[in-house]
């Protein structure tokens, strides 16, 4: 297996279910807020500047607003404590939303490229471009503030959902720097091309970060095994007993923010059921404590059993 890291996922989460709960409710109603005061302000700067720079950037606001109100109801559903039909949960409502915002932000891209294409072909002037600059500054201000929130609430839930729609919010900040620069190239230095031009390069960001978001989403869908060097931590939480003789069968997953642990622990043949039920808590109680909130299910073997059977299936 690779060592692939993704953009969020329940297995970096450090706070239990509840407070973590709190913290990405708290994220998509910031993200919301913040997606409709950026659409005012910069449709206003729109309006007395007509850049296609900041056209790709009110289009990508838009686009934004309509994927955190998505998010918020994808984030509510996910929390929905596990029920008779559900008994893993909701968690994948996290990733199917992830999955819709892939395909907002490709469209986006796609309408971006085109209209940078366009005033290739037909260029006009940028107006009022010291007005379209104040407002873009204000805009990263706002973008900044909602990011750094939001990763502060990925590292501490893992939540996939909030990882993709900051996603969204890192590349309008980048967006935002690089529409300034087109504001200031087009207006102040004359070079009316750099507008569309910059466009298209922002166009081409969107693209690679609904790739970003994407695969993370897929992961989590189709049941990626947790990074190595978390398997890793588990084999050694696991084995640090002194009466655990060895690991195997590990299987994990991430569905929303909730991690699955499933493992077999080989011990004494000889031990009673009762000692290796006590072990099995122990064990269990210590992956908990580095993975809040996981569910974890140990099944105890005796040691060497794995090879007599092996053996046995070869003769």
């Amino acid at each position: 297996m690779t060592d692939r890291t993704a953009t969020g996922g329940s297995a970096g989460a450090t706070l239990s279910p509840r407070r973590s709960g709190r913290l990405m409710r708290a994220a998509t109603y910031a993200s919301v807020v913040i997606a409709f005061v950026l659409i005012a302000i910069k449709l206003f700067a729109l309006v007395l500047t007509g850049s296609v720079a900041l056209l790709s950037s009110l289009v990508d606001s838009i686009l934004d607003a309509v994927a955190s109100i998505a998010n918020l109801f994808a984030v509510r559903h996910a929390l929905t404590p596990p029920d008779a039909e559900h008994r893993f949960g909701h968690g994948k409502a996290e990733s199917l939303a992830a999955l819709g915002q892939a395909a907002l932000i490709s469209g986006s891209a796609v309408f971006l490229m085109w209209e940078g294409v366009s005033r290739l072909v037909r260029p006009e002037p940028v107006e009022a471009g010291s007005v379209g600059i104040a407002v873009m500054v204000a805009s990263m201000a706002l973008t900044a503030g909602l990011v750094l929130f939001q990763r502060f609430v990925v590292r501490k839930t893992g939540s996939v959902a909030i990882a993709a729609d900051s996603l969204h919010y890192r590349s309008d900040f980048l967006m935002n720097a690089a529409v300034i620069a087109a504001l200031a190239l087009s207006f102040y230095a004359g070079f009316g091309i750099a507008d569309p031009l910059f466009a298209i390069a922002i166009a081409l960001y969107i693209l690679y970060s609904a790739y970003e978001i994407l695969r993370t989403a897929l992961d989590q869908l189709m049941d990626r095994e947790l990074p190595d060097d978390q398997r890793e931590r588990i084999r050694k939480i696991a084995t640090a007993h002194d009466e655990v003789r060895n690991v195997h069968d590990l299987r994990t997953r991430a569905s929303g923010t909730q991690t699955f642990i499933q493992l077999h622990l080989e011990l004494d043949g000889a031990m009673s059921l009762y000692r290796a039920h006590v072990i099995a808590d122990t064990v269990e109680a210590e992956i908990n404590q580095a993975f809040p909130g996981a569910e974890v299910i140990i099944h105890q073997d005796p040691a060497g059993v794995e090879d007599d059977l092996s053996e046995l299936a070869k003769s």
